[in-house]
């Protein structure tokens, strides 16, 4: 008979973000293959582990079509070298996918039907455009369930600037410009180098090999985007500038449950305390992380006083500043992205969730006061994702002094 186990993150990587299109550094690459490397890479920083032990694997897409398809977690899976006896299956969940990747296997391994899974997220924008072949229902108009555009991003971001008057153009481009400064502080002190796999990739003029990020402006000034465009609505507040771009990029990550962990000898990052999804109207998607947040707190018994780091994915500025809004967290404060984020990395989609986990990894190894964190990002047509991690290296004497 089964029993309930606790669930543990091992390790995350991910591969270098591109820029989207024919000028990006994996205009040439296959999506399957920038997930396989992702998956290589995991395996090779834990090598104790034989791939046989693998119980399921989950890799992501919103795109699911062509070299994106396929049944992901299965075809990058036998790429990557597992055994045949190893299945695997896709998500879709648009931006969460990744986040989604782990919290299915999370509870399959909480239930007891696996201990050592992988999950993961890939997309290839400049290969597979967001909503490409996208057939909408036409009841979605006709009946008004949703407004004509719920399905571009930059409008819903337009709606959340109108609802929330206060988050203001200037809060926005102020809010980008300090990601980029704080993803390039990070750069240079070798923070976010540790997670990354260089990927091949072939050029017009040979082989290069990609070991950086391709989308961070570090030159970013509150002038220049102050002169952006707003290609969302005339003398609208969202720009190219202060929201994230079109990107392609693969991350992968190991979940066991504790005693899986403790026989392959693997280690604890970080232990999962809940999560939770939660709907929004479609037209201000960008507000979903705080009903998602509201019931993942509930469900661990916190409050978010109890938070000490977050990773929010910044799909817009303005969808990052209505969350602290909400809680009354200062938008420079230190706990919240302080390696930047996608404003300035990138965001191809399905593959964030696990970026922002394998950050908030390392950054928990750096400040064992820390005790629980949050991974969360809003979710196209309407919704929110939440993960609340545990510090495994969380010291009580550490809080004391920090206090």
């Amino acid at each position: 008979m089964t029993k309930a186990s606790d669930v543990v993150f091992v390790d995350g990587v991910r591969t270098p973000f591109g820029r989207a299109g024919e000028k990006g550094v994996f205009w040439n690459t296959r999506a399957d293959d920038l997930a396989t490397h992702a998956m290589r890479g995991l395996f090779d920083r834990n090598p104790s582990l034989d791939g046989a032990a693998v119980d399921d694997v989950a890799v992501a897409a919103t795109t699911q079509q062509g070299d994106q398809g396929l049944t992901l977690g299965r075809t990058v899976g036998m790429l990557a070298g597992l055994p045949k006896s190893v299945p695997g299956y896709a998500i879709d969940r648009m931006c969460a996918g990744a986040m989604t990747s782990v919290t299915t296997l999370a509870g399959a391994i909480a239930f007891g039907a696996a201990d050592v899974a992988i999950a993961g997220g890939v997309e290839h924008m400049g290969r597979h455009p967001m909503g490409f072949g996208v057939d909408p229902n036409p009841r979605f108009l006709a009946e008004r369930m949703v407004a004509g555009d719920a399905l571009v991003m930059g409008n819903t971001a337009e709606r959340l600037h109108d609802r929330f008057p206060a988050i203001t153009k200037d809060r926005t481009d102020a809010y980008a410009v300090r990601s980029q400064q704080r993803y390039q502080a990070a750069w240079e002190a070798g923070k976010l180098q540790p997670d990354l796999v260089p990927v091949a990739v072939a050029t017009g003029s040979g082989w290069d090999v990609v070991d950086r990020d391709e989308p961070p402006r570090p030159g970013t000034t509150l002038e220049a985007l102050a002169a952006l465009g707003t290609p969302f609505r005339p003398h609208g507040r969202v720009t190219a500038g202060n929201a994230a771009g079109l990107n392609d990029g693969a991350t992968m990550s190991l979940l066991a449950s504790e005693d899986g962990a403790k026989q392959h000898g693997l280690p604890t990052k970080m232990r999962m305390v809940s999560f939770a999804f939660a709907g929004v109207d479609p037209e201000v998607m960008g507000v979903g992380p705080v009903p998602a947040t509201d019931k993942a707190l509930r469900k661990a018994g916190l409050s978010i006083d109890d938070i000490g780091l977050f990773e929010i994915n910044e799909a817009f500025a303005v969808q990052v500043l209505a969350f602290l809004d909400n809680y009354g967290i200062p938008e420079d404060s230190e706990k919240v992205n302080p390696w930047g984020g996608a404003i300035a990395v990138g965001h191809p989609l399905a593959s964030s969730g696990v970026r922002l986990m394998t950050q908030l990894a390392a950054q928990f190894a750096e400040h064992p006061e820390v005790r629980y964190g949050i991974t969360t990002m809003c979710i196209g047509l309407g919704q929110g994702g939440t993960v609340v991690w545990e510090n495994p290296g969380f010291s009580r004497s550490a809080a004391r002094k920090a206090a």
